[in-house]
């Protein structure tokens, strides 16, 4: 899906937007996977716990704790995904009664907001994560940053999807792009 007034991504695109390009997708790819991975683990330790819990009255210790950790790992590990489809919340009522160039900018305007933000959210939650660092979990013998570190990973590779868009606009992601607005 192209954006009038964007030229389509392809073989021609060459330089460092479309090294950075490559490199964001490959990074969607292995946290397409952890999200994968850490879904099923969750659903695999929750359904052990039930069949644990109600049918031998017996309890993993742990459950719980590592089945929360890892819905926070899938569910910040997935942010940027949806930035890249431009799934996220956004009104845009009045991007849709504007010429498709000042839509651009506000776009580029708005994803640099975003980048802003993103370097914002980073260092809040290093802080948090280094703030935790020596404090173990309840039930496991490791650190509590871990609840943070996908934080800190979110910030950042969404940070990259939006510095792609500044830099490229919405026809970046070519079939991926932001949902298109003038329809």
């Amino acid at each position: 899906m192209n954006c009038p007034g964007h030229p389509a991504p392809g073989p021609a695109s060459a330089g460092p937007l479309a090294l950075l390009r490559k490199a964001v997708d490959l990074t969607d790819a292995l946290s397409r996977w952890i999200i994968v991975a850490a879904m099923a683990a969750m659903a695999l330790l929750i359904s052990a716990q039930v069949f644990q819990r109600y049918v031998l009255s017996s309890s993993i210790d742990a459950a719980d704790e590592l089945s929360r950790l890892f819905f926070v790992w899938s569910i910040f590990l997935a942010i940027p995904h949806g930035i890249r489809r431009g799934v996220h919340v956004g009104i845009d009522i009045v991007l849709r009664l504007m010429p498709g160039r000042a839509q651009d900018m506000l776009q580029r305007g708005s994803a640099l907001a975003g980048l802003a933000l993103m370097a914002v959210v980073f260092v809040t939650a290093l802080g948090a994560a280094e703030d935790k660092w020596g404090e173990l979990m309840p039930t496991l013998p490791v650190t509590a940053a871990l609840y943070y570190i996908p934080v800190c990973i979110c910030a950042l590779h969404s940070a990259l999807h939006l510095l792609l868009f500044v830099l490229g606009g919405p026809a970046i992601w070519g079939d991926d792009a932001w949902k298109e607005t003038t329809s």
